[in-house]
């Protein structure tokens, strides 16, 4: 698959932008395990605009993470324009724009899946940022549609026009939040859209090998995009991978690779954000690499009492899932 000029390899699969979780260090494990491009959270055009040290920590990454993109979101066209300046700088391999996201307080600004009520705004929005970044592809991931009124070939065809190099569909419509079964069926009909030629990524449902690959067998996506199915379980990406090539499944993640993989995420997010801020942004990720373990809930519990590093690790190091979790100290 290519983006432009960016080399990505086919039946891409992908890390979803997704607030509060893909930080740089959750991505970097993600990437360890075989994702082939991850992004950022997304990121306010505003607070890009105003220098907001939150919003400009955002966009923070490691080498390690190529390729990778930077997403942005905004209800206002000079914002937007600043704003892809600032993610241009920042220097990642793909800026993109958010026209999907479904949260009442970003659509009551206008921007996220708002855009998919004024299609013109839509147009005109992606037009600036395609202007204002010179030397990186700019991509979208947008829903089917509003509500039922689907225009998303259409859509398509009209990102594609003001050179929007890549298109992700979550395959809902703002009006369906996150409920009901993501409706598969438009990637077919995306790919069979005459004239379009820009790379399809599919995204939504997506939590299984078996999913992946009938998406690429039977719709002909380019790439398939994960998100929730991600959180605690880094290993789906190369468990996709692997699925993929060979029709099996790798063994499921053992009690050691959870636990080392927390600690690993750990370390990373200490050495991203600084001890105190580092440990309390892995708190949101304990409950997912721990489900499903004897005493994962005390474990759990043990690890939430600790504001430092050192007596996390230690827990982590000693945990046995017959014996319950005792905190440190």
């Amino acid at each position: 698959m290519k983006i432009a000029d960016l080399h990505i390899p086919d039946k891409a699969v992908v890390l979803a932008p997704m607030e509060d979780v893909t930080d740089s260090p959750f991505r970097q494990m993600c990437k360890l395990q075989g994702a082939d491009v991850v992004y950022t959270e997304f990121i306010s055009s505003e607070g890009l605009i105003r220098d907001v040290d939150k919003s400009m920590h955002k966009m923070s990454f490691e080498e390690m993470e190529r390729p990778f993109g930077v997403q942005i979101f905004g209800g206002r066209e000079e914002a937007m324009f600043g704003a892809a300046k600032v993610a241009e700088a920042a220097n990642p391999d793909i800026v993109d724009i958010n026209f999907g996201c479904p949260v009442y307080k970003v659509v009551r600004k206008n921007a996220g899946s708002a855009c998919l009520r004024d299609l013109g705004m839509m147009e005109r929005m992606a037009g600036t940022v395609v202007d204002a970044v010179e030397t990186k592809p700019v991509t979208v991931k947008t829903r089917l549609g509003w509500d039922e009124n689907i225009r998303i070939q259409e859509v398509a065809l009209m990102l594609q026009s003001v050179g929007v190099k890549a298109l992700t569909v979550h395959a809902r419509t703002r009006q369906q939040g996150y409920k009901g079964e993501a409706r598969w069926e438009y990637f077919k009909l995306l790919k069979n859209t005459p004239g379009l030629h820009i790379p399809i990524i599919a995204n939504g449902d997506i939590t299984t090998p078996e999913h992946a690959k009938y998406l690429f067998d039977e719709t002909g996506v380019d790439g398939v995009m994960i998100g929730r199915a991600a959180i605690g379980n880094p290993w789906i990406f190369k468990n996709v991978k692997h699925f993929l090539e060979t029709g099996e499944h790798l063994p499921e993640p053992t009690l050691d690779d959870r636990l080392q993989m927390c600690a690993d995420q750990l370390r990373a997010s200490v050495a991203h954000h600084g001890e105190r801020y580092g440990v309390v942004m892995m708190k949101k990720h304990y409950g997912n690499y721990l489900k499903g373990i004897r005493n994962g809930k005390y474990l759990r519990i043990a690890l939430m009492e600790h504001t430092e590093m050192d007596p996390i690790l230690e827990i982590l190091g000693n945990f046995e899932e017959e014996k319950i979790a005792v905190p440190v100290g």
